[in-house]
């Protein structure tokens, strides 16, 4: 599927080398937008061929003093195109314009009090005070010739906002994309409302363009796509089979380490409701089997994945012998991440278990331009299940890694079990929208208790939460003490062979989302 610039009024986010690029360009597409992460050296020549409704520079870990710090063709602010500068784009287009940036004695981090005129043009209507994420050591001392300053902060009165509605030049020196600055959406709408970028960017405009290119790419062709039972491949699956119909089999590998009824959910799904020619495989006892004995998490990751290559190998070959095409989950993410486009044969990191090299086929990747969030909405635009479409990440190993040690029958149906029982009570409670990932760990110990008067010897279950953006770093979620007592009743009543229940606390970095 080819860039959705041809068909949307587009924003690029010029990236300077940090997160920030990525949740600018999500907040853009929320106003409904289309948005585009370029890199930052991008030439005016470039921009000028592209035609892009606005530009915004993003904020970026260097000061513009360093030697190599990153800038832009200053040739890009002369093309007439709306360009927004945040954070260290707003000193990079004060600096290209001749401004002055200059290190403060008085650097400012995290919430800030900002006074802004509510008469500008970036500003209207916002209120004249109001709280603002600030992160920099350097500001902006001296506006460019043009541009009126309409807003400051702090005791010394940095200049921490300004424009020049003339050339539709704008800049803040606060982040408006994160959360923390309560008015930065309305910065952003501003923005693109002075860009005149039309709000084209819907759900249901996505799936009409993603069928289309679909119908294109793969004309009468036959096509496989992998189920997991996770969000990217459902919706991915969904599509295709919205474009193609009976052209797409669907193999599923179910390998006895998902979360409970998620096999029953994807056949559900498929096999009724979409009534996709689903190839179901029951592969339990091979992947049991082949963990009997195994304990270090590594060697139980590539056991997984060998065995997942082969069973899907298998049943590709089997019943779509002649498929040209496979589908694959790829997000906006792993495209910038990767910083390229997806290469034209499967590798060993992309989505179906890490296939072999030299299993050769055209891939179709209909949300390749699509952030996770995006994906939730077309999914549910295409009737998939709730429980499907807001289903939290999860690992490709499964409750395999959940296990600490020996993944056995009997460790699988008490973490299963113990699992369940945390997701619906994160549910009833109404913090699983919240929360990026929650779920139970399963260690191979064993601990005493006490119950009905008798001593116990059971396993406890560990609960892991954490709330994020991105899983880059995360933090653990403050789940009400209540809530908490409720899990652990429950899981010790209900669960035979459990009798202990704790909470991690550790926070990423230092630890890691997962347990192994």
């Amino acid at each position: 599927m080819s860039s959705q610039s041809d068909q949307h009024d587009t924003v690029f986010v010029l990236d300077f080398g940090a997160q920030y690029a990525q949740v600018i360009a999500r907040r853009v597409r929320e106003a409904h937008v289309y948005s585009e992460i370029v890199a930052h050296d991008i030439t005016a020549a470039e921009v000028a061929e592209r035609r892009p409704a606005g530009l915004i520079l993003s904020g970026g870990p260097k000061s513009v003093h360093v030697e190599g710090a990153p800038s832009i063709d200053p040739g890009i602010l002369d093309l007439g195109v709306p360009v927004l500068g945040i954070c260290y784009g707003h000193q990079v287009m004060a600096q290209a314009l001749g401004g002055r940036v200059a290190k403060t004695d008085a650097p400012e981090f995290g919430r800030t009090e900002f006074t802004g005129d509510p008469s500008s043009t970036l500003l209207a209507d916002q209120p004249d005070s109001q709280t603002v994420w600030m992160s920099h050591n350097d500001a902006v001392v001296e506006a460019p010739e043009g541009f009126a300053v309409i807003g400051r902060t702090g005791v010394s009165q940095q200049i921490a906002a300004m424009e020049d509605p003339s050339r539709r030049l704008f800049s803040v020196q606060y982040h408006p994309e994160v959360s923390h600055t309560p008015h930065g959406q309305d910065v952003i709408k501003s923005f693109l409302h002075a860009a005149g970028a039309r709000p084209s960017w819907t759900a249901l405009n996505v799936i009409d363009e993603a069928v289309e290119a679909i119908r294109a790419q793969v004309g009468d062709g036959q096509v496989l796509c992998g189920l997991s039972g996770g969000v990217d491949s459902a919706v991915a699956a969904a599509l295709v089979h919205r474009a193609v119909g009976d052209q797409l089999t669907c193999v599923f590998v179910d390998h006895g380490l998902l979360r409970h009824n998620e096999a029953e959910q994807v056949q559900q799904a498929f096999g009724d409701h979409f009534d996709t020619h689903l190839v179901t495989v029951d592969a339990k006892e091979r992947f049991l089997t082949a963990l009997a004995g195994v304990t270090e998490p590594e060697e139980k990751r590539k056991i997984i994945g060998r065995e997942f290559i082969r069973v899907f190998e298998a049943a590709s070959l089997e019943h779509a012998g002649d498929a040209k095409f496979l589908v694959q989950g790829t997000l906006y993410p792993d495209l910038i991440e990767s910083g390229h486009g997806t290469a034209s044969t499967i590798k060993s990191h992309h989505n179906v278990g890490g296939l072999p090299d030299d299993l050769e086929f055209d891939l179709v990747e209909p949300l390749r331009w699509l952030f996770k969030d995006e994906v939730r909405m077309v999914g549910e635009e295409l009737g998939l299940p709730e429980e499907m479409v807001w289903r939290q990440p999860f690992p490709g190993p499964g409750l395999g890694v959940r296990i600490i040690g020996e993944v056995t029958q009997e460790r699988l149906d008490l973490l299963r079990a113990a699992d369940r029982i945390v997701l619906a009570e994160l549910k009833r409670a109404g913090l699983e929208r919240e929360i990026w990932q929650s779920f139970a760990v399963l260690p191979a110990i064993r601990s005493v208790g006490v119950q009905g008067d008798e001593r116990t010897y059971g396993h406890p279950i560990i609960i892991r939460a954490v709330t994020s953006e991105d899983a880059m770093t995360a933090d653990f979620a403050r789940i009400p003490y209540d809530v908490l007592e409720k899990i652990a009743t429950r899981v010790i009543n209900e669960v035979p062979g459990i009798n202990r229940v704790a909470y991690d606390v550790t926070s990423k970095p230092p630890g890691t989302i997962e347990w192994e």
